[in-house]
C-alpha cells in the first residue's frame, strides 16, 4: 500500500515543518486554531496520543510539551527523523495499517493523511484502523480539505474541477483529495464513530489572506490581520453553517464505549408439541 509517488516526492524534497512555523500567517493560524481544537477536545494530559501522519512532530511537539504521551507515525523517512531529532518518539507507518494493539491509545490525531487519500477505500482503511487502536470511549481527529471553499480562491483555474470531483491532480504537488462535509462525517460514521462535529480551521478568512498574500507580495500580513483572522475562525466555530467557507476542516469523533446489542430475532413458537 505505498502512497503515490508525487506525494513521497513532494515531502521527500521539502521541510514540512516550515510551512506552520515560518512566520507566515497562514501557517500560524493554522498552527494556532488547530491547537486550540486539539486543546477542547483532547482527553487532559498524560493521555497516550498517535499521530497518525504527523510529519516531522510540529503538532506532536507541542502536544509533548504539555505533557501527553505522544507517538508520531509517518511513511515518510525523513519526517520520522526529523521527529526524532526532536526528542519525539517517531516510526515509519501508514495509516491504512497501523501496527499497534487494538484500543491502545487514548487518542487518535490523523491530521495529514485523509487528504493525501483519493481513493476512497484507502480513507475507510485509515478510518477503521483509528477507530481500532483508539480505546473505547476515545476520540479520533481527523484533518480534511473542504471541496468547496475553493470556489471562494478566483485565481484558481483548478476551483471548478475540485468542487466538481474532489480531486486536485497538480504538476508542482501531491494528488489532494478535498472533502465534501457531509462526506467526511460519513466516512467517521461508517468507520463505527460517532460523529461529534466539523470544524474550519482557518475559518472564512482563508481565501482572502490569499488574495492578500498575492497583493502585497507578503506571507507575514503583519499581528492584527492574523488576530482578525483568528477571531473569525472563533466565532465561525459557534455557527456550523460557515464551515464550507473554511478550506482547512478537523472532524472529530468518539469510538463508542459500548457495542449497540443487535435484537435477537424472535424465536418460533417453543411450546412443546403435544403428543397427539
Amino acid at each position: 500500500m505505498a502512497l503515490l509517488p508525487d506525494i513521497t516526492a513532494f515531502y521527500g524534497d521539502g521541510d514540512e515543518a516550515v510551512r506552520l512555523t515560518s512566520g507566515r500567517t497562514i501557517g500560524t493560524i493554522e498552527l494556532v486554531r488547530t491547537q486550540e481544537l486539539l486543546r477542547a477536545h483532547l482527553p487532559p494530559a498524560p493521555a497516550s496520543v498517535l499521530d497518525v501522519g504527523g510529519g516531522p512532530g510540529v503538532h506532536a511537539r507541542r502536544l509533548t510539551d504539555r505533557g501527553y504521551r505522544v507517538l508520531v507515525v509517518d511513511p515518510v523517512e525523513q519526517h520520522v527523523r526529523q521527529a526524532r531529532a526532536q526528542g519525539l518518539a517517531a516510526i515509519v507507518g501508514d495509516a491504512r495499517n497501523l501496527r499497534h494493539a487494538d484500543g491502545s491509545f487514548d487518542a487518535v490525531l490523523m491530521l495529514g493523511p485523509l487528504y493525501h487519500l483519493p481513493d476512497g477505500s484507502g480513507r475507510a482503511r485509515a478510518w477503521r484502523e483509528a477507530r481500532r487502536v483508539v480505546r473505547p470511549g476515545g476520540l479520533v481527529a481527523a484533518a480534511a480539505l473542504n471541496r468547496y471553499a475553493k470556489l471562494l480562491d478566483l485565481d484558481s483555474p483548478a476551483a471548478l474541477d475540485i468542487a466538481a470531483t474532489g480531486l486536485r491532480v497538480r504538476r508542482d504537488g501531491p494528488t489532494t483529495y478535498y472533502h465534501d462535509l457531509a462526506e467526511l462525517g460519513a466516512e467517521a460514521r461508517q468507520a463505527g464513530l460517532d460523529h461529534l462535529g466539523i470544524h474550519g480551521v482557518h475559518g472564512p478568512a482563508y481565501e482572502a489572506l490569499r488574495a492578500e498574500e498575492r497583493r502585497t507580495g507578503r506571507r507575514d500580513l503583519g499581528e492584527q490581520v492574523c488576530e482578525a483572522a483568528l477571531a473569525a475562525a472563533r466565532f465561525a466555530d459557534g455557527h456550523p453553517e460557515l464551515a464550507v467557507s473554511s478550506l482547512h476542516l478537523l472532524a472529530f469523533a468518539r469510538r463508542p464505549r459500548h457495542v449497540a446489542q443487535t435484537s435477537r430475532p424472535i424465536a418460533a413458537d417453543r411450546r412443546p408439541r403435544s403428543d397427539t
